[in-house]
């Protein structure tokens, strides 16, 4: 970087220093020089250029203004160049500065102003051959991290190599990748994914204590995947940081994209691992070999869980990666495979059967975090030995995170023991056995609410969800009891189950269940 101060220490220019300027001002950067004798070039600088001078604008203008001019450009400063008409600088353009904080220099009679233009250059090509040297010798290294597998950290260490930075490198879930000299809480990781999830993501971050953060976006394919995060202000950084940060983003894009690759395999692995499962066969011989490629062991206790949020989305990118790091972090060997309704988790369970709900909840709730705004529940199928029921602990985990999620706010943990008996015989019947009953019963019901905008279905629920009180179940409609009896008259016609008698009521409330779980 060119100063006046570097410009002073070098001998061979001549310069001499009258007016410091203000604190500070020697060090700042000169962006370049530009010789004038107008009594206004304002209208010609630009910022932090040194203004080089004869003082040949004398006698149309007074130094005053001409000081003046320079100032509003926001000029670096001036070098006045004595001459054998003028051998020293005069005492006027000396009070001028001082009055206006404006450094002045005073160059000899015996040096060019070329000899200044000619340094700067030559300093500024310098720079530039620097840089671009160490661009390529970063870009050596980084590439040589990447390919010998350090990862996000082996990027990290290249960087402060060179620059002295607090950095760390962000996913968008808010998982901490790698971090180097930079300390940051959970309200930090989640500020950083929140950013990444904003439509664009901010190059700036506001992080409260920690102050402002500047992020270099990663991205793989198209959207920002992560961040690489540093602690300082955009503003604080130097032009040479600036590069290295950009640069190295662009390598660590490279590595989140290998990342991204062997997730995608492992979730198509542990996916066919769960269609395995579900489907038996011939192909459940392959299924002990997969189970221990994930390092579960297939001849010891198991333990199957489903995990989904409530509300429309029951999944959400990232979900499977969330579940697989939780118990990673507690030590538990698992499968995790992420599908449109829930995220199934296979484990290796050598802990007692009451352990499964406490660690269930930490679960939620280290997915909440992760998932702000999002209400996750768990559905737990019961542990069984060797792969010996591992199909039927499989749907029970499923079906009891399907009623967790159609439930209000409440528990987030169920085990399927606590559900219904006739959950177990609904949830033992494939899809085709289901749609079967429902259709066959509920069918004629919502053929007549599609074709007379009626609520016969909604009615019957309410009825059986009240245990068939005519009363509540007429208050919880906003009607009259005559109302509620004249719907479930008709439910009785075109069902032909009569709603005061049990078998008839267990018909429907199990054809409706059976819709829930198709």
């Amino acid at each position: 970087m060119v100063t006046l101060r570097s410009l002073l220490a070098d001998d061979a220019l001549e310069l001499r220093l009258l007016v410091a300027g203000p604190p500070g001002a020697l060090d700042e950067p000169v962006a370049w020089v530009h010789n004038t004798e107008l009594p206004d070039p304002s209208r010609y600088l630009r910022p932090r250029e040194l203004v080089l001078t004869n003082g040949l604008w004398d006698d149309r203008t007074t130094a005053a203004a001409f000081v003046a001019a320079v100032g509003r450009a926001e000029a670096s400063g001036i070098v006045f160049g004595r001459r054998p008409e003028r051998p020293a600088t005069p005492d006027e353009l000396i009070d001028a500065c001082a009055q206006a904080a404006m450094p002045l220099l005073e160059i000899s009679a015996a040096v060019p102003f070329t000899a200044v233009s000619q340094a700067v250059a030559a300093r500024y090509t310098e720079e530039r051959q620097d840089a671009l040297v160490g661009m390529v010798r970063r870009g050596e290294a980084l590439a040589t991290a990447i390919s010998h597998g350090a990862g996000a950290s082996g990027v990290l260490q290249v960087l402060r190599r060179d620059h002295e930075l607090p950095l760390a490198v962000i996913d968008r879930m808010g998982r901490p990748l790698a971090l180097a000299g930079a300390d940051l809480d959970a309200g930090h990781l989640r500020a950083v994914a929140a950013g990444l999830a904003r439509r664009p993501p901010p190059l700036e971050l506001d992080l409260g204590a920690a102050g402002k953060a500047a992020l270099y976006l990663v991205g793989a394919v198209g959207e920002a995947d992560a961040a690489l995060v540093c602690l300082r202000p955009v503003g604080e950084l130097t032009r040479l940081e600036r590069d290295a940060l950009e640069q190295a983003a662009r390598f660590l894009s490279l590595e989140v994209a290998k990342k991204q690759a062997m997730q995608a395999i492992e979730q198509r692995f542990a996916g066919e691992l769960l269609e395995m499962v579900l489907s038996g066969g011939s192909r459940a011989a392959e299924v002990p070999g997969r189970l221990r490629a994930f390092g579960v062991d297939a001849e010891g206790p198991l333990a199957v869980w489903a995990l989904a949020f409530t509300g429309a989305d029951a999944t959400l990118p990232g979900l499977a990666e969330a579940a697989g790091d939780f118990f990673a972090s507690a030590g538990v060997p698992v499968v995790a495979a992420g599908g449109s309704q829930d995220v199934v988790a296979v484990l290796s369970w050598r802990r007692g059967e009451d352990d499964s709900v406490p660690l269930a909840e930490r679960l939620v709730s280290a997915v909440a975090d992760r998932f702000p705004g999002r209400r996750p529940v768990v559905g737990l199928g019961g542990v069984v030995h060797g792969l010996e029921g591992l199909r039927e602990s499989l749907v029970r985990s499923r079906e009891a995170c399907r009623t967790l999620r159609r439930g209000r706010a409440g528990r987030a943990v169920q085990t399927f023991a606590e559900l219904g008996a006739h959950r177990l015989l609904l949830s033992m019947q494939d899809a085709a056995a289901l749609r079967t009953l429902a259709d066959g019963v509920l069918a004629p019901l919502r053929d007549h609410d599609a074709g007379r905008g009626g609520e016969l279905e909604s009615t019957l629920r309410a009825f059986l969800d009240h245990d068939g009180h005519w009363s509540a179940t007429a208050e919880a409609l906003h009607v009259h009891v005559n109302t509620l009896r004249n719907r479930l008259a008709k439910v009785t016609e075109l069902t032909g189950r009569d709603v005061t008698r049990t078998a008839d009521r267990v018909d429907l409330f199990l054809a409706l269940q059976a819709s829930d779980m198709e």
